[in-house]
């Protein structure tokens, strides 16, 4: 069966919650206010089963001025609007406002309900439908039915009834495939089943056993049940009114506008790109860092308006921007909004998100106006490019993405790996699933370069750059990951060598100086004749007079030259004691399964001070393993 939704809407006292009570039975206004005061306040609910099969959700909205936020809190889910219009009073500033309303929202389908028409002569009634005419003319609801009804005397009901019925066949029906969606417009608690929620499922499913996630709180529960129409279901899909019991929720826990979805799904921001357009009905222009009232969803949040590219926007004109909120809110790109003015609270403007999760933008810059201008009508490939691009070496990850394009996961994933394909995207870290963008990868392979280059002219005797030295030099959003990747592909393409914890430029070579030459002569002499007791480096360069920092320089050409090995610090040995030496404890392996220390001093003939660092240095070599106060062959 299909779900639709409808959505009332009209000014105060214009026959709203009566309609709905005549069409369906159900009086709408719950609360014991709204039946003392004879006005809606909050959102009223109540289904219809159509002659044609589909089942109908309503939504009855408040019309008077002061409730358009609830009003807008009902808009937000619907797919078609009953647009009601008193026949005594005509078209009325709330009939104007809400008409406004859903045009920013997007909705495109909708009939004009005529009500009260018992309280108004033939010729009075067609005046007023002259003037709905005019009203309803560059709208969507432009060429839509215009059925006159009384819901005191029924007449006009059951054609009312059979237009729905008619309409609603032509609804396409919502994906159920999508994200996971539900902005809350009720919360109560029920005796013995504890907390509700309820809203309209605007996109994907849910199931009972389901943890869901509350945004932007991000407290997480389990659907205990799901009621569809106050008849107890498993699961629930985009387009049905639907209330949520969950598991070991406080009432307090949430509030209206906030969003139910998967857990990490969405991510809170307290900045939004949006495409906005200001209303032709505005009096005067508005100008930036305007304080206004943000509308999505259920939610009505406080924020400033930052104009990117003009101080002021005036009426009619519609622009990119960036909305500072002053608490968090969870949407996804083509998200549709409304903004209402501060003070006095009235619709000034809407439009529909474009970046729901933005960094701060800085005014007057070309290519951020250009880049928000692209992402308002461009196609998917185009637009996950620019994010990737524009998240430079931090990347973006695949759930980003989800919320970022609002496209379905098959295809988001697809065009991603069309984009892998061509080498335009690069993924960094494969269980994050994140990827930057070529430019930053070779942005920062030029960066390597010239870090390795400059290393390299003021160390001129230095073999290079120590890995963990090279990793300093850039922010922390160049985590090890990347920096690897960068490094292993450096490699491949020959650009670098690496030795041992050494990276170099593949260009560099060492170049020694008369005296240098000497130094190091005189280091390796010191050395073979060493062997096994060679002297700590410290006590070799005082005893051959020489320059520590130029030594200690020359010393780590040998090391880089594979002819002196380093044990631990400062203590270095002739790599041919060692090789002399590792022959050794291998042939004492041929004779024996174990190598006590005693045994390897015998094989050494070191005193302790070289023997132990000799011992770790064969362990660290994977030569031997050390298994209690014994050694064995590694590998045999």
């Amino acid at each position: 069966m299909k779900q639709i939704i409808l959505g009332t809407a009209g000014h105060i006292d214009h026959g709203k919650t009566s309609l709905i009570k005549a069409v369906t039975g159900t009086n709408t206004d719950r609360l014991k206010e709204e039946q003392q005061r004879g006005i809606t306040i909050e959102l009223g609910f109540a289904s219809l089963d159509l002659p044609g099969g589909q089942h109908l959700g309503i939504v009855d909205v408040p019309g008077h001025e002061k409730f358009v936020k609830n009003m807008v809190a009902g808009a937000s889910g619907i797919d078609l609007v009953a647009m009601v219009i008193a026949a005594d009073e005509g078209v009325m500033p709330q009939t104007r406002e809400h008409m406004e309303i859903c045009n920013l929202l997007g909705v495109k389908h909708g009939l004009v309900v005529l009500t009260k028409t018992d309280l108004v002569d033939e010729e009075w009634l067609e005046l007023v439908q002259e003037d709905i005419s005019s009203f309803v003319e560059g709208t969507f609801l432009e060429d839509k039915p215009v059925v006159p009804v009384s819901s005191a005397t029924g007449e006009g009901i059951s054609e009312f009834v059979n237009i729905l019925d008619d309409m609603s066949a032509m609804i396409p029906t919502r994906s159920s495939t999508g994200l996971f969606r539900l902005p809350v417009d009720r919360v109560f608690t029920m005796k013995g089943f504890g907390t509700v929620i309820t809203g309209t499922l605007i996109s994907g499913r849910v199931r009972v056993g389901d943890t869901i996630m509350i945004y932007p709180s991000c407290i997480t529960s389990k659907v205990r049940g799901l009621q569809v129409h106050n008849q107890s279901v498993n699961e629930a899909e985009a387009g049905m009114r639907t209330a949520i019991n969950f598991q070991g929720l406080e009432k307090t826990a949430v509030t209206r506008g906030e969003v139910l979805s998967n857990p990490d799904a969405l991510i809170p921001s307290y900045m939004l790109d949006m495409s906005l357009h200001f209303l032709p009905s505005n009096k005067k222009a508005i100008k930036n860092r305007t304080r206004v009232r943000f509308h999505a969803g259920t939610s009505e949040v406080l924020g400033n308006l930052i104009l990117i590219d003009r101080e002021e926007l005036e009426p009619g004109e519609t622009l990119v921007a960036q909305l500072r909120l002053d608490t968090p809110v969870a949407v996804v790109k083509d998200d549709k909004f409304v903004i209402r003015s501060y003070s006095p609270v009235r619709t000034i403007g809407g439009g529909h998100i474009i970046n729901p999760i933005p960094p701060k933008h800085k005014r007057f810059r070309p290519e951020v106006i250009e880049g928000l201008q692209q992402l308002v009508d461009s196609p998917p490939e185009e637009i996950i490019a620019y994010h990737i691009d524009h998240s430079g070496y931090k990347g973006v990850s695949f759930s980003e993405l989800k919320i970022m394009t609002n496209l379905p996961e098959k295809q988001l994933d697809k065009t991603l790996q069309e984009l892998l394909s061509k080498r335009t995207v690069i993924r960094t870290d494969k269980e994050k699933q994140i990827c930057i963008h070529h430019n930053s990868f070779e942005k920062l392979k030029k960066e390597i370069h010239n870090y390795l280059d400059g290393y390299h002219k003021t160390n001129p005797l230095k073999v290079g750059m120590s890995k963990e030295e090279l990793k300093s030099k850039f922010p922390a959003v160049v985590g090890p990951k990347l920096l690897n990747l960068m490094l292993n592909q450096m490699i491949k393409d020959k650009e670098i060598v690496p030795e041992e914890d050494i990276i170099r430029l593949s260009t560099h070579e060492v170049s020694l100086g008369v005296d240098q030459a000497d130094v190091k002569e005189k280091i390796l002499e010191a050395y073979v004749k060493g062997g096994l007791t060679p002297p700590y480096f410290k006590e070799l360069g005082k005893t051959l007079s020489l320059d520590a920092v130029r030594a200690k320089d020359v010393l780590m050409i040998l090391v880089g030259e594979g002819k002196i090995i380093k044990a631990k610090e400062d203590l270095y040995f002739h790599t041919d004691a060692i090789n002399e030496l590792k022959t050794k404890v291998t042939d004492f392996f041929l004779a024996h399964e174990e190598m006590t220390t005693p045994d390897f001093k015998t094989i050494a003939s070191v005193s302790r001070k070289y023997l132990i660092p000799l011992l770790e240095y064969f362990d660290s070599k994977n030569i031997t393993i050390r298994v209690g106060d014994v050694r064995k062959l590694r590998s045999r």
